[in-house]
Formats: C-alpha cells, sequence, structure tokens
C-alpha cells in the first residue's frame, strides 16, 4: 500500500478528532518536543498488529511524522502495514517543516537533550579539542581523535556505543515528570 506525502499545511488542515498523529523519534525526544495531540511510537514498536486495539477502519488516517522526514519516508512500506486498513500519510520535512511552517508544538526544555545529539556535541568536542591540542600543543594529542574516531567506527558496526552509555548515566539524563 503507498504512502501519502503531505507537506505540513495539508496535515494540520486534516489532524482532527478523526486523525492520529504518531512521532516515530522516539520517547525521549517526544517528551522535549512534540506536535500538541501527537503520540511517540517509536519505530521499533511499528509492527503489523501496532494499532490493532485502536480498531482502524478504511476511512480513518494516521500521520506519522519524524525530526525532517527521512525515517519516515525510509520506514514507508511499515508505517502502512502498522495501520492497514487506514490510510498512512507522512508530514514532508518531519517536526521541522511544520515548526518552520508556524504551527505550534509542545516543548519541555528542562527535558535532556536526544542521547544521541548529546553523543554528537561530545564526540565532535572531544574530536577538536584533539586536533587543536595536537596541532598547537604535542603530537600525542592526536590520539585522541583518533580512538573517537574509532569508537564511532565500532558503534556503527555493532549498534554498541559506550559513550551513549556512559552518557545515559549522567544524572542530567533523568527524564523530568
Amino acid at each position: 500500500m503507498p504512502i501519502e506525502s503531505v507537506s505540513p499545511a495539508e496535515a494540520y488542515a486534516r489532524y482532527d478528532r478523526h486523525t492520529m498523529m504518531i512521532d516515530i523519534r522516539g520517547e525521549e525526544a517526544w517528551r522535549r518536543e512534540h506536535i500538541t495531540g501527537s503520540r511517540p511510537v517509536s519505530a521499533e514498536h511499528l509492527t503489523p498488529d501496532a494499532f490493532s486495539h485502536a480498531n482502524l477502519q478504511a476511512t480513518d488516517a494516521v500521520i506519522f511524522h519524524c525530526q525532517r522526514g527521512m525515517r519516515t519516508e525510509h520506514l514507508a512500506p511499515q508505517l502502512a502495514a502498522a495501520v492497514f486498513p487506514a490510510r498512512a500519510l507522512v508530514i514532508a520535512g518531519g517536526i521541522d517543516a511544520w515548526k518552520a511552517a508556524g504551527y505550534a508544538v509542545e516543548e519541555d526544555r528542562r527535558q535532556p537533550l536526544p542521547l544521541m545529539r548529546q553523543v554528537q556535541i561530545c564526540a565532535g568536542a572531544l574530536t577538536l579539542a584533539g586536533t587543536i591540542a595536537g596541532a598547537f600543543i604535542h603530537p600525542v594529542f592526536y590520539i585522541l581523535p583518533a580512538f573517537i574516531g574509532a569508537g564511532l567506527i565500532f558503534a556503527g558496526t555493532t549498534g554498541w556505543c559506550g559513550m551513549a552509555r556512559l552518557l545515559a548515566a549522567m544524572p542530567w539524563n533523568k527524564a523530568v515528570p
């Protein structure tokens, strides 16, 4: 079943009490910022029977979104299967396009940044610091960006990221009620 991509304006116009809005980014990102009325359902939980309890009909529509629209585009067949027989729609450009179009989102800045953004910030800062220190202090500091690069390769190939595990245990990453 094909999945239709809609603009934020079209999604806003179609969004009513008969339409579900699903955020597939995951609960931590949803808690920090989400479209009002949307529900978090991470991509891992989008199985063909994920919405069987909702008694969806062919006349119903479910609007999916992610941060920028790439994940929803990539997962389009899975999204359509998860809400069958309802019609699956995706917001082109995700929540970023929704905000750029001027539509409101609920934000809770007390919530921690998504873990992968923290990993990117930390890896980038350590790589930059090691490179600068290697250039201006002593070449031995080039070990730091090499170590970070090796860690990122390991994380990408195995799915296990030591930096993410370490950051997840930090006190600032406890969800605020």
